[in-house]
C-alpha cells in the first residue's frame, strides 16, 4: 500500500475538485433537451423494445487515455455499509444485483454480461479488471452515528466507525473497497443538486489505510427526478417531454439507485485512485468511464433518448436480468475497444 499512499499524497492537495469530478451528475443537467416519448413496439429478445430513432454515441475523438495509474484487478470485496434505516427486501435486491455482477450462469442480457465491458480495462502490466466480486461484509447503522445531514467527508467517518464497532475491528486494505448506500430520509452535502453517488478513496489519518469507497443515496423522497431518471422525469418535462418509466423493481428511489451503483463501481474499478483511465488532461476532473454514457440504457440512444430496453408483460422497463429472476436498468459504458456506449442488451 505504501504506492497508493504516496499517490495519496499527490492527489490530496486536490481532493475537493477530484470528488466533485468523480461523480454522477443529475441525468437533467446533461438532457434539458429531451423530447422523445416512449413507444412500446414488439420484438427484440423475448420482450417488448422501447423504439427511438437515434444512435448511441460513438467517436473516434473522445480522448479517453490511461494514465499509469492502478485498477482493481484483484477479487474485490465489497464491504457494504446500509446507513440509516434499510427494509429487509430493499437489502436483498441490492445485494442481488450486486452477486449478479460475477454471475454467469444468469441468461442474456445479463449484469455479468454488462461488467463483461469494464472488465476490457487494463492496467500496466496488461492486467484487467477483476470479473470476480463478492460480498465481503456488510455493516447496519441504524442509529445514524454521524447524524442525518452529512458532508463529503462523513462518508469517510462513517466507514471508519463501521470498522470501529465490528467484532475484530479490521479495516480490509487488501482487496477492499467500501460501498457506503443512504437511506431516503439521509441528506448529503450536493446530493441531487450536482450529485447522485460519488467514488474516492479513503484518508489513512481517518480510516488507516488508502482504501477504494463509494456513495450513493436513495432519492426516492427527495429527488427521484433527478437522480431516479427515468423513473422519474422533472417537472419541466412536463406535457411533450418523455414519460417516466415503469421500475422493474417497483422502486422508483432502489430501481434508480442501482444504475448509481452500477456507474460508481464501473468507474470506481478502472480509476480507483484518480489516475487510472479518464478523458481530459486535468485530474481534478476526469470524465469517467461512466461519464461517456450517462442517459444511454439501448441501442438508439443519444441525444436525450435513452435507445432500446425491454420491456415486461406488466411494462417495466428493463435491459439486463440479474439473479434469481431480478432484472434492472443501468446505463451503458463506454468501451475501449468499440470506442462507443456499449451493453448487453444491444441489437447491433
Amino acid at each position: 500500500m505504501n504506492r497508493l499512499t504516496t499517490l495519496l499524497l499527490l492527489f490530496l492537495s486536490c481532493f475537493s475538485a477530484a470528488v466533485f469530478a468523480a461523480s454522477t451528475y443529475p441525468y437533467h443537467a446533461r438532457q434539458q433537451k429531451q423530447t422523445f416519448n416512449v413507444v412500446v413496439k414488439g420484438g427484440g429478445r423475448g420482450g417488448n423494445v422501447t423504439e427511438s430513432k437515434r444512435f448511441e454515441g460513438s467517436s473516434d475523438l473522445v480522448n479517453l487515455r490511461y494514465h499509469m495509474g492502478p485498477v482493481l484487478s484483484s477479487p474485490i470485496k465489497i464491504h457494504l455499509i446500509w446507513y440509516g434505516r434499510w427494509a429487509v427486501a430493499e437489502q436483498q435486491l441490492i445485494r442481488d444485483f450486486l452477486l449478479s455482477i460475477s454471475d454467469a450462469s444468469v441468461p442474456s442480457p445479463s449484469v455479468a454480461e454488462w461488467w463483461s465491458t469494464i472488465a476490457l480495462y487494463t492496467d500496466q502490466t496488461g492486467a484487467n479488471i477483476t470479473r470476480s466480486i463478492a460480498i465481503a461484509r456488510e455493516y447496519t447503522d441504524r442509529a445514524y452515528s454521524k447524524g442525518t445531514h452529512l458532508t463529503r467527508l462523513s462518508i469517510q467517518q462513517i466507514i471508519q466507525h463501521a470498522v470501529s464497532v465490528s467484532v475484530d475491528r479490521a479495516v480490509d486494505h487488501k482487496n477492499g473497497i467500501y460501498l457506503v448506500l443512504t437511506s431516503r430520509d439521509v441528506t448529503v452535502q450536493e446530493f441531487c443538486r450536482a450529485v447522485c453517488g460519488f467514488h474516492y478513496f479513503t484518508f489513512p489519518s481517518i480510516v488507516g489505510y488508502t482504501l477504494p469507497y463509494a456513495w450513493v443515496g436513495n432519492s426516492g423522497k427527495q429527488c427521484p427526478d433527478v437522480c431516479a431518471y427515468p423513473f422519474a422525469v422533472p417537472a419541466y418535462m412536463a406535457g411533450g417531454g418523455p414519460k417516466a418509466l415503469k421500475p422493474p423493481n417497483g422502486d422508483v428511489g432502489l430501481d434508480g439507485m442501482m444504475s448509481v451503483i452500477a456507474h460508481e463501481l464501473a468507474e470506481l474499478s478502472s480509476n480507483p485512485l484518480v489516475n487510472a483511465w479518464y478523458a481530459g488532461e486535468d485530474p481534478t476532473a476526469p470524465t469517467e468511464i461512466g461519464d461517456l454514457c450517462e442517459g444511454l440504457y439501448g441501442t438508439g440512444g443519444g441525444g436525450g433518448y435513452i435507445g432500446k430496453v425491454l420491456s415486461d408483460q406488466k411494462g417495466k422497463q428493463y435491459n439486463m436480468n440479474g439473479r434469481g429472476g431480478r432484472r434492472f436498468l443501468v446505463q451503458w459504458i463506454w468501451s475501449p475497444v468499440l470506442k462507443a456506449c456499449a451493453g448487453p442488451n444491444a441489437l447491433d
